[in-house]
């Protein structure tokens, strides 16, 4: 597996409760440093399998490479490093590199100068940058100067469908949005949900609002969103998004209930691989849970999988995704030069060589370096990632999920409102309204 919902929502709550930047931090040397004049690096990240285990291997694949140049890492469970994070921002204190997901959180600290900037870095290192899927940089630019190394793997949200749900009405998966309102009365018929949904969990109905944006208006309507222009969610593709998800609220077109569903245990995915719903708009990361929990759903060649697809007269390219375009590590402005030249070295040498990358495909994910296609082809699951991979490397934009794009203050109240959109408790106007007071903030 290569990111769990659970993992997920940690990163949800960490944005939330940390600045989603636990990416880019002020930072200083963290604790004792051990010889070479504190020339020592300090590197905090996230628990959980896998990834835990890949960071731990790299890092000491890097060690014993670079004796003179060392560094010390240290992983936190969610909550304990959401508290670490904050508390070592406010002392000065934070580790060499900060591993998380760039974004908003970038944007704040980037403003209080607290990460160094590393474009004039990456434009004397071009082969470093060369590798990586360009798309990665996007969530690690703020005013068009780089902060971040993007790292590890890419994570787009797809549209997941039961193979057997579509053989029951004898139809095809949709090809439009008007084909998912028409597909919606026909599973209802046979009762089967048209979609699985965890809507308690907020964010996985921003999903949703994603796509219905960029299919409609094209990516720069969330783009004035994130730029705080004034008023940005007044846009009429806006509205039209807002309005096309309630219709499908009033559709029947989710499970029953969905409002009560938590994705934390993953029970929106059994949604689906235990045949109770037909299709899912969710992160390739819950695709391992899958292939372990659901029996010979994947295995068996039940699940099928493709990109949201385009919305009728629309202005947004069918090839854009998003998700998590990479994760990223920023390095503190605090960190000694010595520190700074060890945490770059590891960006050179040590981030997602041929090792890590093997280990990454091996948990099914799906490393942001070019020309994997020859080691997904002898993977495990070679069809379900080289969908991954083409779906990230042709996407004209692989935009950031909305929560990690915004700051912790606007992401809340975006989460907060897309629920009540979604329950149908406000209409799109209202959501309009109350958004367009909190940009910029």
């Amino acid at each position: 597996m290569a990111h769990g919902s659970m993992s997920r929502r940690n990163f949800l709550n960490l944005a939330a409760g940390a600045g989603a930047g636990v990416a880019l931090a002020s930072c200083g040397s963290s604790g004792p440093s051990q010889g070479g004049g504190g020339a020592e690096a300090s590197y905090w990240f996230l628990t959980a399998a896998p990834g835990e285990v890949i960071r731990k291997n790299a890092v000491s694949r890097f060690n014993k490479a670079n004796p003179d140049n060392q560094i010390k890492p240290t992983a936190f469970e969610n909550d304990a490093y959401k508290t670490k994070i904050r508390t070592a921002l406010g002392a000065g204190q934070a580790p060499t590199i900060i591993w998380g997901w760039g974004g908003g959180g970038l944007k704040s600290w980037v403003e209080a100068g607290q990460v160094d900037d590393l474009t004039d870095w990456f434009a004397q290192n071009a082969a470093v940058k060369d590798r990586l899927f360009p798309s990665s940089f996007g969530a690690a630019t703020v005013n068009g100067k780089i902060y971040a190394m993007p790292c590890e793997t890419v994570e787009p949200i797809v549209l997941f469908y039961d193979k057997r749900a579509f053989d029951k009405i004898g139809a095809e998966p949709p090809q439009s949005w008007g084909d998912i309102m028409d597909l919606v009365p026909k599973f209802n018929a046979k009762g089967i949900a048209p979609f699985s949904l965890a809507g308690q969990s907020r964010w996985t109905n921003m999903m949703w609002l994603e796509f219905l944006f960029d299919r409609i208006g094209g990516p720069e309507v969330f783009q004035a969103v994130f730029d705080g222009q004034k008023d940005a969610w007044s846009h009429p593709a806006a509205l039209d998004a807002l309005g096309k998800v309630q219709e499908l609220v009033r559709a029947d077109g989710f499970v029953k209930g969905f409002s009560s569903v938590v994705a934390d245990a993953n029970a929106d995915q059994a949604l689906l691989f235990t045949g109770k719903a037909a299709m899912m708009v969710h992160g390739t990361w819950t695709y391992g849970q899958m292939a372990e929990e659901g029996g010979n759903f994947v295995s068996g060649g039940n699940l099928g999988y493709m990109n949201f697809p385009p919305v009728d007269g629309g202005k947004g390219d069918p090839s854009n995704t998003v998700g998590n375009p990479a994760q990223y590590l920023a390095i503190s402005t605090k960190s000694s030069a010595e520190q700074k030249e060890t945490a770059k070295k590891f960006f050179t040498t040590g981030v997602l060589t041929d090792e890590e990358s093997a280990e990454w495909l091996d948990t099914g994910g799906v490393p942001i370096v070019k020309g994997s296609e020859s080691k997904i082809a002898s993977s495990k699951d070679p069809a379900f990632l080289k969908f991954v991979y083409d779906t990230a490397s042709n996407a004209k934009v692989f935009a950031q999920s909305w929560d990690q794009a915004l700051s912790p203050t606007a992401a809340e109240k975006l989460l907060d409102n897309i629920a009540k959109l979604f329950q149908l408790s406000i209409t799109p106007q209202q959501y309009v309204d109350n958004m367009n007071q909190v940009i910029g903030q």
